[in-house]
């Protein structure tokens, strides 16, 4: 994936934001459960998952781009000990950013998802085999990817996945948050997973996300 171009004034605009680190939390990779999907439910999620298009964001006017470089200075400051590079910093922030609008996902949340799952380790493997960013555990790849699983640690595979599964997790917890979060880790009905990811959030906190 191509990293979006940066004008001088992008940059500038960006790198004016404030400068919070992301306090460490131990990574608590669950085993999320193999469940039977129906026939129209895995077409659509497999659809969801091979729509390659990049993530290019749109915007309807200069303020949601100003809102959107805001958030993408303020959150780059605040990586930037996670992943000291800036040019993969901004291009998994992109990236992120990208995928959980196209999921109709929070976006500060996922952030938070990502710093419990990974601690935005992108080889990450956990004791039950989940993988990248958001540890998607292999048999994803199976149900409804190309089933290569070694694709789960590219960075855009990797995200797709986790914001595709994790709204299908909320849409069948009605828009649950707690529930969903439960099922995402294999832990439902347990708060300390849901409870981990809502902290972790509020080091992601900004008012244009």
């Amino acid at each position: 994936m191509k990293p979006l171009p940066w004008s001088r004034r992008d940059c500038l605009l960006a790198t004016g934001a404030l400068g919070l680190s992301a306090l460490p939390i131990q990574s608590r990779a669950g085993g999320q459960l193999e469940e039977p999907l129906a026939d129209s439910v895995r077409g659509a999620l497999s659809a969801a998952i091979s729509n390659s298009a990049p993530p290019v964001p749109e915007f309807t006017d200069l303020e949601k781009r100003l809102a959107y470089l805001r958030w993408l200075g303020a959150t780059s400051d605040r990586l930037k000990r996670r992943k000291p590079d800036f040019q993969t910093r901004i291009e998994f922030l992109q990236t992120i950013w990208y995928e959980t609008r196209r999921a109709g996902l929070d976006t500060t949340m996922v952030l938070g998802l990502v710093q419990v799952e990974s601690a935005f380790r992108k080889f990450a493997i956990s004791r039950v085999g989940a993988r990248g960013y958001m540890q998607i555990m292999p048999f994803w790849s199976r149900l409804i990817g190309d089933g290569d699983v070694g694709r789960l640690f590219n960075m855009q595979t990797n995200l797709r996945f986790g914001c595709v599964i994790l709204r299908h997790y909320l849409d069948r917890e009605r828009g649950d948050t707690f529930l969903a979060l439960g099922r995402y880790n294999g832990s439902r009905g347990r708060a300390a997973y849901p409870n981990a990811v809502y902290a972790a959030a509020k080091n992601w906190a900004h008012p244009d996300a």
